[in-house]
């Protein structure tokens, strides 16, 4: 007996898990919402293909992925998350990561809100 995929274009499913081996929250403490940006921060001589992972970890892909993203223009979490095609919880576990290693550096754009509902909007978000 064969089983077969119940969608022919699922592809194979790596549970969010085995990424982030197991962790759900980012151990670096970070806040890491919705709008915050990464950039990457690489310091010279060293590439993204070394390991340099605070718990002596090699990068894995999505790391070295994030890394290329964010290398010449900053990325929101969100940008990263919707152009991995990863869960936003992966996602920052994998920042999370990168901020440790010091690899990458995160800033929040302050924005000037001049409509209460925007402002709610933007708190929610955040809260995500």
């Amino acid at each position: 007996m064969t089983l077969g995929w119940f969608d022919e274009e699922a592809g194979p499913v790596v549970r969010p898990y085995a990424m982030t081996r197991g962790r759900t929250r980012a151990s670096s403490g970070a806040h890491l919402d919705l709008i915050a940006l990464v950039t990457a921060d690489v310091p010279p001589g060293r590439h993204a293909g070394e390991p340099v992972l605070a718990d002596g970890q090699t990068l894995a892909p999505e790391h070295a992925e994030i890394l290329r993203r964010c290398r010449h223009a900053s990325e929101s979490v969100a940008e990263l998350a919707s152009g991995l095609d990863l869960p936003l919880g992966v996602v920052r576990v994998l920042i999370g990561d990168l901020l440790e290693a010091r690899l990458v550096r995160v800033t929040h754009p302050v924005a000037a809100l001049p409509d209460e509902t925007l402002q709610s909007v933007l708190d929610g978000l955040r809260t995500l």
